[in-house]
């Protein structure tokens, strides 16, 4: 999977943006928990009333706080107030910093100052303890006292207060505010209900950014996983048409296609949720477990056992269900194939009965894939609900934990409540990666099949200084003691093969089935390249030109006659698509093939299914020849491919061809003796091996081989 990801390079830019946006999504997401928490902690319990700094407090309720402030820290809250009136007012430029440093300093006066003056049994028992009467202002009889007094004071309370937890501290203070404020006529409600809505605002917003950023990241990988499958379509379908007959062998037709397709589509999915959920989950993970240890770390151990029972249990499941998941692909791989093979072979399975046979073969190959993709989704039932017991028993023992921390003041319900987000988030940035792990193993493994196809080195490759061939040299082939040996097999398939073919000529190659016919001609081409000696067009190595250069001086007639999905016209234009009608029209005439189309109600523009399943054999091979000839070529090659006709159409056909390539090289591999009489040249191949070379007559005087495959076609008088 790793080895594809440079075919992202040209989204880079896309993917920049993709990583932005989920920063931003996590940014957003990670956030809505603290605003929950700020509105019952702030909103609720503290009437929006945030910390123990007072926007506005008189200078008389001031001056009774400075009575147990520290001098410097006195110095300190003058420099952030400034008179207005009666009253002090806190300066609109201050920092955060700031701000959390008048907290710190208020926190404590203001707790002694609500303890002194309320009407409470632990207040007067304070007071007697000091020496104050009832009925007598303690805040003015503390301003009277003398320092020393004062001091022991401060320092007698004191002792209690900073046994207190911090919140419960910051608390009394946000208590001593409100109190504040009501005395000097302001309206707490609004106060509280002005917290609520801009904290309400600011969530709506970032749901929104949340929102916007999630639709922007679908939309933008989407478009990168589309841009990698067309990319990698196009690289393997490129790599595929480059390859020569040996890579064909080392890959099924349906592996082949089934990589193209399925594997790349496997691919694709995965590479569109990979942005969406695999980048996505660690970034929010990460980033909830920061947040909860920035607010309080007294609960993270719930968060570690969860994850270790999640990790526990995700590697014991993908222990068990890995090796299925990597054998999918290979038998979707064999169900292709014998779906190929049964569907190109009904009319033979039905020509022998064998219907049954076949549907059992595929039953066979459908119930593997089936059982195996069943035994893995039953694997994977078990983790959802595993998961969701995890995360309703981490909110339980979250409760449960928060619940005395909260009544020992060591947490606020807003944390408590923050945290159980926090720890869902956490948990579901693990869901998520488990739910990709599903796809991941098969698009691994449909990652490594595409690999092999893209790393396959072809065999036949264009030199890196072609050779042109000389202008005056044109329509000759020679074979200089040629020998091939297929891959991997122990001997040779031709051996030792010499003869010339000069423009002009025909030189017509005979065997045995089996004797190697038609692996001598897919040399020229250059399907295969010999193993010894040097196959030469027009004088030159055919493995120092280019495979363009020697294709495009070569009309091919196949021994299969192999027509494409359009028209007639087109398929005859197949090879040269700018010539005129009249050249196609021509070719059709000098092929045989005008006696067909023109019984047709749109003749030249009649329909070609699919691999010319309309056509009859007879029609498909004259149309393949029509297709050699509109070409134009300086060297003909017909690969048996006259098998399909009738005697009379091949012997017009033949002299027409004769006619129409008399200043062109024709090589033609041939079953019958009848049809090559009159070539210049008659090659007999035995096991590979060359058994003559000749004219007809001289054949028959010095090659057995040669009489005994004539004397089983031909009578004694049409030999004589």
């Amino acid at each position: 999977m790793i080895k594809l990801m440079k075919y992202l390079k040209r989204s880079a830019g896309y993917i920049m943006l993709i990583i932005a946006l989920l920063f931003l999504q996590a940014y957003c997401d990670l956030s809505l928990p603290n605003y929950t928490s700020n509105i019952i902690n702030v909103g609720i319990q503290q009437n929006g009333i945030e910390d123990s700094v007072p926007e506005k407090i008189r200078k008389t309720s001031m001056d009774s706080l400075k009575l147990f402030m520290e001098e410097d820290d006195a110095k300190t809250v003058d420099g952030f107030y400034e008179e207005e009136g009666d009253d002090l007012v806190l300066k609109d430029k201050i920092s955060k910093e700031d701000r959390e440093e008048l907290n710190d300093i208020f926190g404590k006066p203001m707790v002694i100052v609500s303890t002194l003056t309320s009407d409470s049994e632990e207040s007067k028992a304070v007071l007697a303890k000091m020496g104050i009467p009832e009925g007598i202002d303690p805040l003015a009889a503390l301003s009277q006292m003398p320092a020393e007094a004062l001091a022991a004071v401060k320092e007698q309370v004191g002792e209690k207060i900073d046994k207190m937890q911090e919140s419960i501290i910051t608390q009394a203070g946000v208590s001593y505010v409100r109190a504040e404020y009501e005395a000097m006529g302001e309206d707490v409600d609004a106060i509280q209900m002005d917290y609520m809505k801009s904290t309400g605002i600011r969530m709506v917003l970032m749901a929104l950014v949340t929102m916007m950023a999630a639709v922007c990241v679908v939309f933008l990988s989407s478009r990168v996983a589309a841009s990698m499958g067309h990319d990698l379509r196009g690289l393997v379908y490129n790599k595929v048409i480059g390859f020569s007959s040996r890579e064909y062998h080392k890959f099924s037709t349906a592996s082949l296609i089934t990589r193209c397709t399925n594997d790349i589509q496997q691919i694709q999915q995965v590479m569109a949720m990979m942005f969406r959920i695999v980048l996505y989950a660690p970034i929010l993970g990460i980033g909830g477990v920061i947040r909860v240890l920035q607010r309080d770390s007294s609960m993270t151990w719930i968060l570690g056992v969860a994850i270790v029972l999640i990790m526990a249990f995700m590697g014991l499941l993908f222990r068990i269900a890995m090796p299925k998941f990597t054998a999918l692909q290979t038998m979707v791989d064999k169900l292709n194939l014998v779906t190929r093979e049964i569907l190109t072979g009904i009319p033979v399975i039905r020509a022998f009965s064998r219907e049954k046979h076949e549907e059992e073969r595929f039953e066979d190959a459908n119930i593997t894939l089936t059982k195996t993709n069943l035994f893995v989704n039953r694997c994977m039932t078990f983790m959802m609900p595993v998961m969701m017991l995890i995360m309703n028993a981490v909110s339980v023992l979250t409760i449960y934990s928060g619940s005395y921390a909260v009544d020992s003041g060591s947490m606020q319900v807003g944390d408590v409540m923050a945290f159980i987000q926090y720890a869902m988030q956490i948990i579901m940035s693990f869901l998520m990666i488990t739910a990709m792990s599903i796809m991941l193993p098969r698009a691994n493994v449909s990652a490594r099949r595409i690999n092999e196809v893209i790393e396959t080195e072809v065999s036949v490759q264009d030199p890196e200084d072609p050779v042109q061939p000389s202008q005056d040299v044109k329509g000759t082939v020679e074979f200089d003691h040629v020998s091939f040996a297929y891959p991997e097999a122990g001997e040779n398939v031709i051996t030792d093969i010499s003869f010339k073919a000069e423009k002009g000529e025909t030189v017509a190659i005979i065997g045995s089935t089996g004797s190697g016919k038609s692996t001598l001609i897919n040399l020229i081409p250059r399907f295969y390249d010999a193993t010894e000696g040097s196959v030469k067009v027009d004088g030159v190595d055919v493995r120092k030109m280019t495979q363009k250069d020697v294709r495009d001086r070569i009309g091919y007639v196949p021994q299969k006659g192999v027509l494409f999905s359009g028209t007639i016209d087109s398929n005859i234009r197949y090879g040269k698509t700018e010539i005129s009608e009249d050249a196609v029209k021509k070719a059709a005439g000098v092929a045989q093939a005008t006696e067909f189309i023109d019984t047709k109600p749109e003749r030249y523009k009649t329909p070609i299914a699919q691999g010319g399943s309309n056509v009859s054999g007879g029609q498909k091979q004259r149309l393949s020849i029509a297709r050699a000839i509109a070409k134009d070529p300086e060297i003909f090659i017909f690969d048996d491919s006259f098998s399909a006709l009738d005697f009379k159409t091949d012997s017009t056909l033949r002299k027409a061809l004769k006619e129409h390539t008399k200043e062109a090289t024709t090589i033609i591999v041939a079953q019958r003796i009848s049809t090559i009489l009159n070539a210049d040249k008659i090659l007999v191949l035995d096991d590979g091996h060359m058994a003559g070379i000749g004219s007809h007559k001289e054949l028959m005087k010095s090659c057995e081989v040669y009489r005994q495959i004539a004397m089983s076609q031909l009578s004694e008088e049409e030999l004589a």
